[in-house]
């Protein structure tokens, strides 16, 4: 089903992202673009660390993350961390979000493929 959801190994665990259309409202209003400009933007050399920051923001509220948390967790996981870390999981949940989960496959193969990651795994250091 094509859902708009994906399920990744990120940060300290496993999370759902989803993009739905209020999230993508959202996204909007937060990077002063729509979703495929800002798509475009993090596919090619013009994408601001504001654009990585929302979709993984927005994607885990999508997701079912209270917002207080994903909040927590994008200042903790994103923004501390340098901004290529995050960018192919910000490109694969984006573009989940605006085609869905390709039928057949499974979504996490779908955003590693599409983001050109060869894991799904963000290296993370200690918060503490």
């Amino acid at each position: 089903m094509r859902d708009a959801s994906v399920t990744l190994t990120w940060a300290d665990g496993d999370y759902t992202f989803r993009l739905g259309w209020g999230e993508m409202v959202m996204l909007q209003e937060a990077c002063d673009a729509g979703p495929y400009e800002v798509y475009e933007r993090l596919t090619g050399k013009r994408w601001r660390v504001q654009d990585i920051a929302a979709v993984i923001r927005l994607g885990l509220i999508g997701g079912g993350v209270e917002p207080t948390k994903a909040l927590a967790m994008v200042r903790d996981y994103v923004e501390s961390r340098p901004p290529l870390e995050n960018l192919p999981f910000a490109r694969g949940i984006l573009m989940i979000g605006i085609m869905g989960a390709p039928d057949g496959e499974q979504p996490g193969e779908a955003q590693g493929e599409a983001a050109g990651a060869g894991s799904t795994t963000s290296p993370t250091g200690s918060s503490e």
